[in-house]
């Protein structure tokens, strides 16, 4: 976008507070970018759409939340510079930290697994092979194909389904993807089935079992210690 018009549109304090939280590449909602500029919901969303509008920023849709992120490197280039001569904003730390923690490592978003063991788990298998990115949806691949049918997942059974197959699902604790739709939900129930994983009824946390940590790390290349 043109210089002028980004230095126009970060003018307002609080664009540029939310823009700047945005500078590390997280995808954030619009709630947490609030809380962290210091304005209301209310606030945030006017100024969030302006951002958009002006190309400053991108949103996308992950269920019933929106996710904003800046719209490409170069903004990201241009905004660090700018700081760099004004003073970066001060920005509020999220106020749950404690409450947030313990969900982020695995825990149960709707029907599919999320947290850093997902979004580890996305990343090894699309550089294994097994999938691929394709806009906002993952592809399985034909190595994913056998690869999954061995894990004992029914891939045309799971394409037939009233839902989407494979969804890209920004995990706000990581602010990066794990997989969402029919194979998510697959997943996770295959997970539990297997005794790899449990999780408490009415609680979203999820607990890795040793033979969990074994079995992931065997099957998928996947390191659950961390």
């Amino acid at each position: 976008m043109e210089l002028h018009k980004m230095v126009a549109l970060l003018g307002v304090p609080a664009r540029a507070a939310m823009a700047w939280a945005l500078v590390g590449g997280d995808a954030l909602p619009a709630s947490e970018l609030a809380y962290r500029a210091g304005v209301t919901p209310q606030t945030a969303s006017h100024h969030l759409a302006r951002m958009v509008d002006g190309g400053l920023l991108a949103v996308e849709r992950c269920l019933r939340y929106r996710y904003y992120r800046l719209a490409s490197p170069a903004v990201a280039e241009i905004l660090e510079s700018l700081m760099a001569l004004s003073g970066p904003p001060i920005l509020k730390n999220r106020p749950d930290r404690a409450a947030v923690d313990p969900l982020c490592q695995a825990r149960s978003c709707y029907d599919h697994l999320a947290g850093s063991l997902a979004v580890a788990l996305a990343d090894t298998l699309r550089r294994n092979g097994w999938i691929n990115l394709q806009e906002r949806d993952y592809q399985v691949t034909e190595i994913g194909e056998h690869g999954f049918a061995a894990f004992g997942l029914d891939l045309p059974a799971l394409r037939h389904q009233q839902r989407l197959f494979a969804r890209r699902c920004i995990d706000w604790s990581e602010r990066r993807p794990h997989i969402g739709g029919a194979l998510g939900a697959a997943l996770m129930t295959r997970f539990q089935e297997s005794g790899w994983i449990r999780k408490n009824p009415g609680d979203r946390k999820i607990w890795v079992s040793s033979v969990g940590r074994q079995g992931l790390w065997k099957t998928f290349g996947v390191d659950a210690t961390q």
